[in-house]
């Protein structure tokens, strides 16, 4: 079946299996994504599947899923509090790019460095350019499945929550507060994911080091901005600070890849 999946055009494959999927979503009882945000899944879908094929949408849909699934652990208790995500998790368009925009870009790039523009020169890099793209596709969803576990999670189950800058016990949901279990749950998530992307080929053993310490840098700066910047600006709404917290999983995790490469080099 993926040997004939990966012989037709993948832009016409990707285009058929999200129309069909997405459609599967769109009449489930459970709504996991607005009419808009349908669309735009749409898009980021075909995005996926275009340049990084089945394996890279594996990754994106295990995201998805998992996170769509965790955002609705004691969904009623978090409605009651107030702490609970809008239309009772149901992602829009801006949810998605969120979530998924740093993830496109490194997919985007892959999708460029195999078109064949580039330099003739650079052929030899391009091996090298890839993995780390690749590694930073992974590593932004592995972040970002880490972010949404630790944070409901912890809102619904954490005992004791703290701000990440004082320590001080603070209410469930509060930005920037951490709790042990969420804490444990977003480790958790990041390691599925990435262990899921070494399954399907995209990163090596070492890889799965990267996402997760990576992952794990990044939810705990994206708390640090929440307690300390979010309130301040407007313009940080959840949405760009999810933005820069996958931008900061990829980053890391491609930057501890090169370093580590140059070490042993």
């Amino acid at each position: 079946m993926l040997s004939l999946i990966d012989s037709a055009n993948p832009w016409l494959v990707a285009v058929g299996l999200n129309a069909i999927l997405l459609g599967l979503v769109g009449i489930a009882p459970k709504k996991l994504l607005t009419t808009a945000g349908l669309f735009h899944a749409w898009l980021l879908g075909i995005l996926i599947w275009g340049t990084l094929g089945w394996q890279g949408y594996v990754v994106v849909m295990f995201y998805f899923l998992v996170g769509s699934g965790v955002t609705r652990i004691g969904m009623a208790q978090k409605e009651a509090a107030g702490i609970a995500e809008k239309r009772s998790g149901a992602r829009g368009p801006e949810n998605v790019w969120g979530s998924a925009l740093t993830g496109a870009l490194c997919a985007l790039g892959v999708g460029i460095l195999n078109s064949g523009f580039v330099l003739a020169d650079s052929q030899s890099l391009i091996p090298s350019f890839q993995s780390l793209l690749l590694l930073g596709y992974v590593a932004s969803f592995s972040t970002k499945l880490s972010d949404t576990c630790a944070s409901e999670v912890g809102k619904a189950y954490g005992k004791s929550t703290f701000l990440i800058t004082t320590l001080q016990p603070v209410p469930r949901g509060t930005e920037g507060a951490i709790s042990v279990e969420g804490t444990l749950a977003g480790v958790g998530g990041s390691i599925a994911i990435a262990l899921v992307a070494w399954g399907v080929g995209l990163i090596n053993l070492l890889g799965i080091v990267w996402c997760v310490l990576a992952a794990f840098v990044a939810t705990n700066l994206e708390s640090v901005i929440g307690a300390t910047l979010q309130s301040k600006y407007t313009w940080l709404t959840n949405e760009v600070v999810n933005i820069l917290n996958t931008l900061i999983g990829a980053i890391a995790a491609m930057l501890l890849a090169w370093f580590w490469t140059s070490t042993i080099a």
